[in-house]
């Protein structure tokens, strides 16, 4: 993948360039001329990508950012890719890209300093646990949230699956923080936690590609997490970008049309059906 240095952008006094001019890609401020850099974490986790490799076009926030980029009238060719680390995506500061897709909430503290697209994925919380662990699927109910909270949680460090869990769940006993989502499965299949938060597309995924690394039993997805708010992820933009607003006039026609409803299908409809936890 390519990681692109700082190229020259359009002051932040320029103001937001007017949507008559958002798919003439000769008159946009970008990183690159005549290019689109979109970022994403490494590694690059499905159900949201594919392989690790976001140039790919496969899996949600791969095939979404393509499809915004055509929507603004960039080939697919014309679309660059950098890594940028998850926390560094919405901390302040010059940014190496035009916009970062990776699972991102939105939020007034994060909104301070970076800019949001209007959202693109309605975010649920779910929890797993390994079958047997606590009451699940298996059993006649799915666990009440007491019974989660008296389970040792793990969640990954900075991310809303954390406010969650001391929000609503309300632990009983110190939750176990990861930095990835790797570890925070791996810290699951081997008994170092009882019960994990996780975005529910994510925890899908973790359910599938566990299914054969442990023999006495299999991750289960057990039920969403009552939400707090209406979270929803959204692409993240330098502050003051002046793309914000082509970003969002291309997510709104792709909203419009029914084609993100249709990418959400194809990659994330896997979640129809889980329970709320009560």
């Amino acid at each position: 993948m390519l990681g692109l240095g700082l190229v020259g952008c359009a002051p932040e006094d320029d103001g937001p360039v007017r949507p008559a001019d958002c798919r003439n890609i000769a008159a946009l401020p970008l990183r690159a001329p005549g290019k689109l850099t979109v970022a994403t974490d490494q590694p690059a986790y499905a159900p949201w990508f594919r392989s690790d490799d976001p140039a790919n076009g496969q899996g949600y926030e791969s095939a979404l950012a393509y499809a915004v980029a055509g929507e603004m009238g960039f080939s697919k060719e014309q679309v660059v890719w950098t890594r940028v680390p998850f926390a560094n995506a919405f901390a302040p500061g010059e940014k190496a890209f035009d916009f970062d897709v990776n699972q991102v909430s939105i939020t007034e503290a994060r909104r301070r300093v970076v800019d949001f697209s209007t959202g693109y994925y309605r975010v649920k919380q779910v929890v797993l646990e390994i079958r047997g662990v606590l009451p699940g699927p298996a059993a006649p109910s799915a666990p009440s949230l007491a019974e989660v909270a008296g389970e040792k949680i793990g969640v990954v460090v900075g991310t809303t699956s954390a406010q969650s869990v001391e929000q609503v769940v309300k632990p009983k006993e110190p939750v176990a923080y990861y930095d990835t989502n790797d570890l925070a499965a791996q810290a699951l299949l081997s008994g170092q936690v009882g019960a994990l938060v996780v975005d529910l597309p994510t925890g899908f995924e973790i359910n599938s590609s566990s299914r054969t690394r442990i023999s006495d039993g299999e991750v289960a997805v057990v039920g969403t997490i009552p939400s707090v708010a209406d979270e929803q992820f959204g692409l993240v933009l330098g502050k003051g970008s002046p793309l914000t607003s082509c970003v969002d006039e291309a997510l709104g026609r792709l909203r419009q049309n029914g084609s993100l409803a249709e990418l959400e299908r194809r990659w994330l409809g896997e979640g129809a059906g889980v329970p709320t936890l009560r």
